[in-house]
This record gives C-alpha cells, sequence and structure tokens, in this order.
C-alpha cells in the first residue's frame, strides 16, 4: 500500500512537511487567540468544552454563555479548524511518511507508521464532521443527536492525531539518534 502522499517526491513531501508545520503554527496561533475569550465558568476549556458537551441541553448552556460576541469568535474558530484539520492532519501523516522512508528496514515499525499516516485522513474526517455538527449547533439547530456526533467525533480524531504525532515524534527521535551514534563509531 502507498502512502497518502506517494504522489510526492521525497523531496517534495519534505519541503510541504516543512511548510505545513509553519502554516499550523500560525493557524494555531490565531485558533488559540479566538478561543481565549471562549473560556469562562461553563465552558472552562473554550472551544473544547463545546466540542465534548455530549448533550443539547449542555451545548447550547455553552454557546449561551459565550454571548454573541464569544459566538462571533466561536464561528470564525470553526471556520479556522476548517482549515487547521487539513493543516493538521497532513503534517502528522507526513511526519508519518518521513519517518517509514528513513527507517523503512524496521518492517513493524515503518507497516505502523503507513497505518497511522492513513489514519490521519479518518482523524481529519472525524473532525470536519465534528465541525459541521459543531456549527450547525451555533447555528441554532435543535437536532439532540447533533452534540453526541460532536462527541464521537472528537474522541478517535483525537486518539488518531495523538497516535500519528507520538509515533512521528518517537520516530524522530530514533533517526537523530541513529545518526548520533553513526557519527560516535
Amino acid at each position: 500500500m502507498a502512502n497518502p502522499f506517494g504522489w510526492l517526491s521525497p523531496v517534495a513531501q519534505k519541503r510541504a512537511f516543512a511548510l505545513l508545520c509553519v502554516l499550523g503554527l500560525i493557524v494555531q496561533y490565531f485558533w488559540s487567540v479566538l478561543d481565549a475569550p471562549l473560556k469562562n465558568e461553563v465552558a472552562p476549556k473554550g472551544m473544547l468544552s463545546f466540542e465534548v458537551a455530549g448533550t443539547l441541553a449542555k451545548a447550547q448552556s455553552i454557546v449561551a454563555s459565550w454571548g454573541h460576541a464569544g459566538q462571533v469568535s466561536a464561528a470564525a474558530n470553526l471556520g479556522l479548524d476548517c482549515l487547521f484539520l487539513v493543516v493538521y492532519g497532513g503534517t502528522i501523516a507526513l511526519g508519518c511518511v518521513l519517518v517509514i522512508q528513513a527507517l523503512a528496514n524496521w518492517r513493524l515499525f515503518a507497516a505502523l507508521g503507513l497505518l497511522l499516516s492513513w489514519a490521519q485522513v479518518v482523524a481529519s474526517s472525524c473532525d470536519a464532521i465534528e465541525n459541521y455538527s459543531l456549527i450547525r449547533i451555533l447555528l441554532g439547530a435543535q437536532e439532540s443527536w447533533l452534540p453526541v456526533l460532536a462527541l464521537w467525533c472528537a474522541r478517535p480524531k483525537s486518539i488518531l492525531y495523538a497516535a500519528g504525532m507520538f509515533y512521528a515524534l518517537i520516530g524522530f527521535v530514533l533517526i537523530v539518534g541513529r545518526k548520533i551514534f553513526r557519527r560516535g563509531h
């Protein structure tokens, strides 16, 4: 099975990874700025509290606690998250792919990386569905299943993103460690 970025050359993959890292940091900064006014007693974790509300009553109380200005900030936050899920998922997937290429002779580790690189597509899809649900609630939808859907998309999204990041970080440590070890011998 090919990796999700097999259509890019290895050099282009490295450049895309660097670009996505920079974009990710920029988007993360603006996302955190937009999230700051959303933190209050009802939503102590801001947007994250909204994502995991789980019930329509709780989601509506969070939205009401934000007031008009907070709701505008939440809407901008969700719009930015639509860009972020592509950048974030792409960065993590490419990180896994770069580790796979550097540690290809570690077959089981590389196979896990391939699985996790594709899992980022699933994570980003869950993030998109979660965003759709939250936008609908923010716009006043009354369907009780929307916060449940958002919660059940937030959980696997977070697990898959975290697993991919953990794999990529461990992989980069192993790659650097191998290079240091080779220089020492």
